[in-house]
C-alpha cells in the first residue's frame, strides 16, 4: 500500500529535500508552499500524515492546523525554526501529533514519520472487525478503522485524541497515571507535560461526553491518574 504524505512548507529546498527522503522509504508525496494551497488539496486527497511549517506567508501553520482539526483527524507533524517551548506546546493544544525543531537529522524525521503513520494505520483482517471494536453505552470504538460512533453518529477525533481514548477504553476500569498516558499515546519517556496531557483529555471529553445523558467516559482519580468508567 502506498502511504500518501503531504507537506506544507515555504522553504522549497527543504520540501525537495525531505521528499528525496520520503521518496526513499516508498512514500508518496505532494509539496504545497504556502496554506491555503494546503487547505485547498486537503478538499480534494486524502493523505495519511501532514508535514506542516509554522512559518508559513498569508496562512501560518497553526490557522493551518486549526481549518484542518474542524474536519479531519489526519495525523499532524509540525515543523519549525523556533526552539520556542511555546510554539511547541501551542500546537500541540491545537491537535498536532508530534513536533519537530528544524534543523532535525534525517534519521529522526524519517522515524517520527513511520511512528505517526503505524499509529494511525492499523492492519487487521477485515473479518476481526467485530472483535476488534469495543463498545460502550452510547459509544463504539472501532481500532481498524480508527473511527468513533457516539449515538449513532461519526466523531472526528485526532490521532492522539484516539489513541487516549483506545488505551482508556481497552482496560475499563483500570487506572493510568500521566506518565503510563504520556509514554503510550507520544510514545515518549515522560517530561512531566501534565499540561499536554490534560489539555488532551480535556478537548477529548468535550467530544465524546454528554452530561445531558449522563454519559461521563473519562473519569478523574484525583492524585492518581484517569481511567475509562467502569460502569458505563
Amino acid at each position: 500500500m502506498k502511504y500518501e504524505i503531504l507537506i506544507i512548507d515555504d522553504d522549497i529546498d527543504l520540501c525537495i529535500l525531505l521528499k528525496k527522503y520520503l521518496k526513499l522509504e516508498g512514500y508518496t508525496v505532494t509539496l504545497c508552499h504556502d496554506g491555503k494551497s494546503g487547505l485547498d488539496k486537503l478538499e480534494y486527497n486524502n493523505y495519511h500524515l501532514i508535514i506542516l511549517d509554522v512559518m508559513l506567508p498569508q496562512i501560518n501553520g497553526f490557522e493551518v492546523l486549526t481549518n484542518i482539526r474542524q474536519k479531519n483527524n489526519v495525523p499532524v507533524l509540525m515543523l519549525t525554526a523556533k526552539d520556542s517551548e511555546v510554539d511547541k506546546v501551542s500546537g500541540l493544544r491545537l491537535g498536532a501529533d508530534d513536533y519537530l525543531t528544524k534543523p532535525f537529522l534525517q534519521s529522526e524525521f524519517v522515524a517520527r514519520v513511520q511512528s505517526l503513520i503505524r499509529r494511525y494505520t492499523i492492519f487487521n483482517h477485515p473479518n476481526d472487525l467485530e472483535q476488534q471494536s469495543l463498545s460502550f453505552k452510547g459509544i463504539i470504538i472501532n481500532p481498524v478503522q480508527r473511527n468513533v460512533k457516539l449515538n449513532g453518529n461519526d466523531i472526528q477525533l485526532t490521532a492522539k485524541e484516539f489513541d487516549l481514548l483506545y488505551y482508556l477504553a481497552s482496560h475499563q476500569g483500570q487506572v493510568f497515571t500521566k506518565k503510563q498516558i504520556y509514554n503510550h499515546v507520544w510514545q515518549d519517556e515522560y517530561a512531566f507535560d501534565d499540561n499536554n496531557i490534560m489539555s488532551l483529555i480535556s478537548k477529548l471529553r468535550k467530544k465524546i461526553e454528554n452530561k445531558k445523558f449522563h454519559l461521563i467516559y473519562i473519569q478523574t482519580i484525583h492524585g492518581v491518574g484517569y481511567r475509562f468508567n467502569q460502569e458505563v
